[in-house]
């Protein structure tokens, strides 16, 4: 979570500009502030012995996610960790095939929540490639959500507030997408293997 935290704070502006061409130009501050608040939530709960293992971490982080950020965001993301979290459960030490399933379970919770689907130019389009490449490695994943971002640049989004423009938001890279992105680049940061 730390890793995702400077990975949002360094590219604040960058997703504030995207989402200034689609959106409401909240995303990056959004984003920024919402990480920095997991940090924080998550210092706390380890100095009082709260955490027992990445379970637990993602769940707090989830659900500081969803009070914290405003607009879908919070929700979809705190969605995505909680679910993650709930499967993981309490374990100390998290087996691959159960993260990959808790990712999934996670995209699976977003879907629902947002209703979008692949294509729609939202953060599902980032998110499952990368859960679809989970099994060759988080490098793979983490490209994957990145191609995956980019590839909602020639797209119409159906979703969100970008919908809203129709035609206009063709030719603009998903905010939403690109900073699930930036997630999946840190998991591969931290996970060594980026």
């Amino acid at each position: 979570m730390a890793a995702a935290a400077r990975a949002m704070t360094e590219n604040e502006q960058r997703l504030t500009e995207l989402d200034s061409a689609i959106g409401d130009a909240d995303h990056g501050g959004n984003m920024r502030r919402g990480f920095q608040a997991v940090t924080s939530a998550l210092d706390t709960a380890q100095d009082e012995g709260q955490l027992t293992g990445p379970g637990s971490v993602l769940t707090l982080a989830g659900r500081t996610l969803i009070s914290k950020v405003g607009g879908a965001s919070g929700p979809l993301y705190g969605t995505l960790l909680r679910r993650v979290g709930k499967t993981l459960g309490d374990e100390a030490e998290v087996d691959p095939a159960v993260l990959s399933e808790g990712l999934r379970a996670g995209v699976e919770g977003v879907v629902k929540l947002g209703g979008a689907a692949v294509g729609d130019k939202t953060m599902v389009d980032a998110l499952q490639p990368a859960v679809d490449a989970l099994e060759s490695g988080f490098a793979a994943a983490s490209q994957a959500a990145l191609h995956g971002a980019e590839g909602t640049v020639p797209l119409r989004a159906r979703k969100g507030r970008a919908s809203y423009l129709g035609e206009r938001s063709v030719g603009h890279q998903d905010p939403g997408a690109t900073s699930a992105a930036l997630l999946l680049g840190a998991l591969a940061e931290v996970a060594g293997d980026e």
